[in-house]
């Protein structure tokens, strides 16, 4: 959801992860243990999917018709009421990850206190990204306030945008695998991946796209 020019990134999230070279092994290893005809765990996925779908397709076409500001009369209001739903369906998503590790049995080797106490320190991490980038966003900032024409004067490039690119996603992504690390669910590792898959390719429409508003921007400014 963080729409920024692109900033410092040491690491690069996910984007420069060579898939070819990817072990397959473990993933085939928690499918061992993971029901994915379960119904909880499928609507888990679809929601995974179509979250960073949804909230895509919608800003575009909002930066492309401004229906919604015209609906609202006002860029902020409509931006605040794709928040709102925005907000409405990362909360289904997290519902439905937490039923789906519920309804599905956990991995022995993970069921234990270093196993917990890993989780919980991904999670602390997770949210301490996902929360310094909303204030360094702000609320607009971070719900695609720049797609409603709603700009920022410069580049984030305070922490965490000054050690990460794209921290929110990242951030979130953390606390989903350490809350499943917490559980010892394989159906939550399994989904964490799903989730880390979305991001990844969400990123790669995003991040051009807010990059061509902003250098719009600058044109425009000369």
């Amino acid at each position: 959801m963080c729409q920024q020019p692109r900033p410092l990134d040491c690491c690069g999230g996910l984007d420069n992860v060579d898939y070819n070279k990817v072990d397959f092994s473990a993933m085939a290893f928690l499918l061992s243990y993971v029901d994915v005809t379960d119904s909880t765990f499928g609507a888990t996925v679809f929601f995974i999917a179509f979250n960073p779908l949804f909230w895509n397709l919608v800003a575009r076409w909002e930066h492309r018709t401004r229906v919604l500001t015209r609906i609202f009369r006002s860029p902020y209001l409509a931006c605040y009421s794709l928040a709102a739903v925005i907000l409405s369906l990362n909360f289904l998503r997290s519902h439905c990850f937490a039923e789906a590790m519920k309804s599905q049995p956990k991995l022995g080797p993970l069921d234990s206190l270093p196993g917990y106490y890993a989780g919980a320190g991904l999670v602390a991490i997770g949210v301490v990204f996902v929360f310094s980038s909303f204030l360094a966003l702000g609320f607009v900032g971070t719900f695609l306030g720049d797609y409603f024409g709603i700009l920022m004067e410069a580049k984030v490039t305070c922490f965490p945008f000054s050690i990460l690119d794209n921290p929110m996603y990242w951030g979130s992504t953390a606390i989903y695998l350490g809350w499943a690390l917490m559980l010892a669910s394989p159906a939550g590792l399994l989904l964490t991946a799903v989730v880390a898959l979305c991001y990844t390719i969400a990123l790669r429409y995003e991040g051009p796209f807010t990059e061509e508003i902003y250098r719009q921007k600058a044109v425009k400014g000369h």
